[in-house]
């Protein structure tokens, strides 16, 4: 490869940086071409992207990325393939382990970078599974601030309901 390819592959992998807040490392080593055209092909049905880069581009992609990706220095030795996930950082994860049930022991997780969070090794693998996005955290919010409104309206519906409208009515009246 001439170097200005190298620096294209950079630039490529620069903007794919940038353009996706979260993005794994994955080790498929030891995979089969067959077993990777699976994956990929995995990756695509669940809108993410699998690309594998050199570590040497990788690096020198993450030292121009603000943040602390330093950290991953010591991940990115031997096969390193990026997952690229623009908006929902468990995906990658599920990929990873819907494949596994699928029969692939592989890839490996190496590392994992949410919204510029570092989770490195296979053992966070479940940690980020569980993830949950942004959006899914708002509902669950929106669905707390809601449970006490929907109870008194329920009871104010329900058989209770008329309990309450009587003993407001009462208390309206005794006020007069």
């Amino acid at each position: 490869m001439i170097r200005s390819e190298k620096i294209n592959v950079i630039e490529e992998l620069k903007t794919k940086l940038s353009e996706n807040q979260n993005f794994y490392i994955a080790n498929a080593s030891g995979m089969t071409v067959a077993e990777v055209n699976n994956f990929r092909r995995l990756c695509i049905a669940k809108g993410v992207e699998y690309k594998v880069y050199k570590n040497t581009f990788i690096k020198k992609a993450l030292a121009e990325k603000e943040g602390d990706f330093e950290k991953l220095d010591d991940v990115l030795k031997g096969f390193s393939g990026l997952i690229f996930s623009k908006e929902i950082g468990n995906t990658p994860a599920k990929v990873l382990k819907e494949f596994r049930k699928k029969g692939g022991k592989l890839p490996l997780l190496k590392a994992a970078s949410i919204d510029n969070e570092i989770f490195i090794g296979e053992e966070n693998l479940d940690v980020l599974v569980n993830l949950k996005s942004k959006n899914e955290l708002i509902a669950d919010v929106i669905a707390l601030l809601q449970s006490p409104v929907k109870n008194v309206i329920s009871a104010l519906q329900g058989n209770g309901g008329h309990k309450v409208a009587g003993i407001v009515k009462a208390l309206a009246e005794r006020n007069n």
